[in-house]
């Protein structure tokens, strides 16, 4: 039977604040920290492997998390997840993503329907479209090919899409597999609709509307803004749109749209990528082979989070370890750094996948917690950053825990040979230094010059930043902050945070407010 329980109620988890720490600094120094690379690897999908070698920890904190693991009941409750269990209980729902990916376990059937099957049927569906638009079967009122798509959508239905198109734009362009140039509306701000149609033919471009309800007001309003533009230019917008929606929106079925490809509320916007919110656009984009792949490489990495061995399962384990930093040794921080400038929004996506899932101070029961829980998450790609935030990172006042992604072949193959070295070369080299420095410092006479060390931090490595590698990375990020949720105790698939500006903001528009909201709405003049 699975009980949910707090995490500070677990007598595992005060064995493991019990345990003696680690210094860092000694176990990265010398023949002990080449040790440490070795053992401390552990295999992922599409030729993956996450190393947390410069992590405080040791073999006994690992086995103590690992009893934190069994305790927390993470792979029955995994397993309650993927077999359709409500585990999204602020709003009564199943939770639903890895089934757009592959089947883990049983059938999940929710009102009839095998989801499954329903999530399969709607991918084949966007595969047809898409292969009928670049194959020029569906076309303008002009009868001509479309050559850009645009993504109308906020939140999870900008930024993970986004952040995968950027990340594989290169890889396809190389490989023969890039069709379409994707553009993203997502602010309500006119300046970003604004730029975006300035900066395309909008009579050769075809509008992906993502909204699930069909009732979002800032995608509903860029949608307006959109219409208002093909409009000027004497076309007609219900030949340049399709909509990504629920069936009972109303986008469904709607003649405003050449097509409709559906979602659920089983999925949560920030776990979407791998729905028809990043079929949609990816497979329009890239290929529907392009997505598949993708789809592949997350559904092989869910698989691995299915592993009872911690050590088998870099999901959990990394899930496990962070838990450790932030409530055993108090950082409340994250930094997530890619050395690969095709991840240079992924950081943001990550931002609202784990901060928007484990920002919360009540429980599953609606019971404040007296632990910290999500810790804040930020970053930006190497090396841009260590001439950015880095100096913090090394000297600052707080330790901020360090995820370090790198890969080593580029994706254009294009290089340049300067001192010695080749420009990918030196991208490896700085985050293989950077992870050295962080973990042993530097002494020196002079204060300002010292390097503390004692920063701990992990890497996950790959030969190439593939569909097949991006979808197992994206994976991995998920379930771990689905794994750090229950080890928290916290529902991480609801997200009432976001409602009460929105509800303010209603009332902003309407004029229906008093006392400092009234004068705030009158120092902007609405």
């Amino acid at each position: 039977m699975i009980e949910w329980k707090n995490l500070n109620t677990l007598s595992s988890y005060k064995e493991l604040g019990a345990k003696p720490k680690v210094s860092l600094k000694e176990v990265m120094s010398g023949a002990s920290g080449a040790e440490r690379v070795k053992k401390y690897t552990v295999p992922m999908a599409a030729g993956l492997d996450y190393n947390y070698a410069a992590k405080a920890v040791n073999d006994d904190i690992v086995d103590a998390l690992a009893k934190l693991a069994d305790e927390a009941q993470l792979t029955e409750k995994f397993e309650a997840l993927y077999n359709g269990e409500v585990i999204n209980t602020g709003e009564k729902r199943l939770v639903l993503h890895q089934l757009t990916r592959s089947q883990l376990g049983n059938d999940v059937v929710k009102d009839g329907v095998n989801k499954r099957d329903f999530y399969v049927a709607q991918q084949k569906k966007i595969a047809d479209f898409a292969n009928d638009v670049h194959a020029g079967k569906i076309v303008n009122g002009a009868g001509e090919k479309f050559t850009t798509v645009v993504q109308i959508g906020i939140g999870g239905s900008d930024l993970g899409p986004r952040a995968i198109y950027i990340a594989l734009e290169n890889w396809a362009k190389k490989t023969g597999n890039f069709n379409m140039e994707a553009k993203f509306i997502s602010n309500v701000d006119p300046d970003d609709a604004a730029a975006v149609l300035q900066g395309i033919d909008v009579a050769h471009s075809l509008f992906v509307l993502v909204s699930k309800s069909g009732t979002t007001l800032e995608t509903l309003t860029n949608e307006s803004f959109v219409k208002d533009a093909l409009k000027k230019a004497g076309l007609d917008a219900s030949k340049h749109m399709v909509a990504v929606t629920s069936e009972t929106s109303p986008l469904a079925g709607n003649s405003d749209y050449l097509d409709a490809f559906f979602m659920d509320d089983f999925i949560g916007g920030r776990f979407s990528s791998t729905s028809a919110v990043g079929g949609a656009v990816l497979s329009l984009a890239f290929t529907p082979d392009v997505f598949a792949r993708f789809l592949d490489g997350a559904a092989k990495e869910d698989k691995l989070a299915t592993q009872k061995d911690v050590r088998k399962n870099p999901a959990m384990l990394d899930a496990l370890i962070g838990v450790y930093e932030r409530n055993v040794l108090g950082f409340p921080s994250t930094a997530l750094l890619p050395y690969s400038q095709a991840l240079s929004r992924f950081p943001a996506h990550l931002q609202q996948a784990d901060m928007e899932s484990n920002g919360k101070s009540v429980n599953r029961f609606g019971e404040f917690v007296d632990y910290p829980t999500g810790p804040v998450l930020f970053g930006e790609p190497g090396t841009n950053g260590q001439h950015s935030f880095y100096q913090l990172l090394h000297q600052g006042t707080d330790i901020i825990p360090l995820q370090f992604i790198g890969f080593k072949d580029s994706q254009l193959g294009v290089d340049v040979d300067i001192q010695g070295s080749t420009s990918q070369k030196k991208l490896c080299a700085n985050v293989v230094a950077q992870i050295i420095a962080f973990a042993c410092g530097k002494d020196d006479e002079n204060n300002n010059k010292k390097f503390a060390g004692g920063r701990p931090s992990s890497i996950i490595i790959g030969q190439q930043l593939t569909p097949e590698s991006m979808g197992a990375l994206l994976s991995h990020f998920e379930n771990k902050i689905m794994f750090q949720g229950f080890l928290w105790n916290v529902n991480s698939f609801d997200q009432e945070g976001v409602q009460l500006g929105k509800v303010l903001a209603k009332k902003v528009l309407a004029h229906d407010t008093e006392g400092a909201l009234k004068e705030y709405s009158d120092l902007f003049e609405i």
